[in-house]
C-alpha cells in the first residue's frame, strides 16, 4: 500500500535550507520515493494552520518511506534540515 510523509516546514536559515533542497531528491531514489507536492503556495481554508511551506512525499510502503528517513543517504540532508527550520512530519498509509 502507498504511504506518504507530509512535512510542515518553517524555515529560519533559507541559504542552508536550499542545501537541504539540493540534496534530498537523489536520496530519495533508493527507496522508489518521490515528491508530489514541493513548496507550492499553501492556502488555508478551514482552521487555524498556516504552514510555510507544505512538502509531500509517495513511497511503495510505509517501511520504504521510514527506511528512506532513517537511511544513510538521507542523514546529511535531514541534519542540514534540523539545524535550518522547524519541521512537523508524519508518515501514513494511503487507500488501496
Amino acid at each position: 500500500m502507498r504511504a506518504y510523509i507530509i512535512v510542515d516546514i518553517r524555515i529560519h536559515d533559507h541559504s542552508r535550507y536550499e542545501e537541504y533542497k539540493l540534496l534530498t531528491p537523489a536520496s530519495l531514489k533508493p527507496f522508489d520515493g518521490k515528491f508530489i507536492v514541493r513548496g507550492g503556495k499553501p492556502e488555508t481554508l478551514e482552521g487555524d494552520w498556516q504552514p510555510e511551506r507544505i512538502v509531500v512525499l509517495e513511497f511503495p510502503s510505509v517501511e520504504k518511506a521510514k527506511a528512506w528517513w532513517a537511511s544513510d543517504a538521507y542523514a546529511p540532508a535531514k541534519a542540514i534540515r534540523q539545524a535550518a527550520s522547524i519541521t512537523r512530519m508524519i508518515v501514513t498509509e494511503g487507500i488501496q
